[in-house]
């Protein structure tokens, strides 16, 4: 039962996988700055073309659909001249696997970093990743996902996140989101974490103080670390020094 639910899981990851060819992407990078700008511990996000790209954005309600973590550059020189980046993902057909930026190339991405991480921490951060690749694709999340691209009646806002947050719990399987929130969360930095009231001893007898709860990765999505207060958006062509004298407009304005 067990071999058949695989290959069953197998099947539905290729098809979700299948991009979607009347998507209009809009790059809003040059590749290399892109490159140039990025740091290790960096969370890429992805608007992909897949059909399970669709359904990540429809209950999310975002343009986001997946997320990487930059893990840092391989030894080899690669392409024109500059070192081969590596992010680790967990991809729907292969699991948590490491790739370089050629498999995002020509999507919209957006580039979201951690602020005030020691260099140990960013090192931790990074090798929990690591240690997870050869993990699988949670199949319980894709029959979740599949279910989605049928007609259905609309699904209530307040139901969506509730609904990405149905993956197994088996450790050794991930979903990108879960793979990262899991990783950030053991350097102990958060997304968007919940708030609840504690005792405050050291202060008086009954007094309270407000301290963070972690909620469960499970429950995180790639657009998540967009609307995160705790990550930085970067924009490589304002990071690479961006002066709006310099550039040459054509005056000539076209009728509507």
């Amino acid at each position: 039962m067990q071999s058949l639910l695989q290959r069953i899981g197998y099947w539905l990851s290729c098809w979700l996988s299948c991009p979607r060819p009347q998507h209009l992407a809009l790059p809003n990078y040059q590749p290399r700055s892109l490159l140039k700008c990025l740091r290790p511990g960096d969370v890429l996000l992805v608007e992909g073309t897949s059909r399970v790209s669709t359904a990540i954005k429809y209950l999310t309600q975002s343009s986001w659909s997946h997320a990487a973590l930059y893990v840092g550059e391989a030894t080899e020189e690669h392409g024109a001249g500059y070192k081969a980046v590596r992010f680790v993902e967990a991809d729907l057909t292969e699991g948590v696997r490491v790739v370089g930026f050629e498999e995002y190339r020509g999507l919209n991405l957006r580039i979201c970093r951690p602020v005030g991480l020691s260099n140990k921490d960013i090192d931790a951060l990074v090798r929990f990743a690591c240690q997870r690749v050869g993990y699988q694709y949670d199949l319980r999340n894709i029959i979740d996902l599949a279910r989605y691209l049928l007609p259905l009646p609309p699904v209530p806002p307040h139901w969506r996140r509730g609904m990405l947050g149905l993956g197994s719990g088996d450790p050794t399987r991930a979903i990108c989101s879960t793979l990262i929130a899991q990783a950030f969360q053991s350097v102990r930095y958060p997304i968007l974490p919940d708030w609840e009231w504690t005792e405050d001893e050291l202060r008086c007898h009954g007094c309270k103080k407000q301290v963070l709860k972690k909620r469960h990765y499970t429950l995180f999505t790639p657009r998540d670390f967009d609307f995160s207060p705790y990550f930085l958006i970067v924009k490589p062509v304002l990071d690479s020094g961006f002066d709006p004298h310099i550039l040459e407009w054509n005056e000539r304005i076209e009728s509507a």
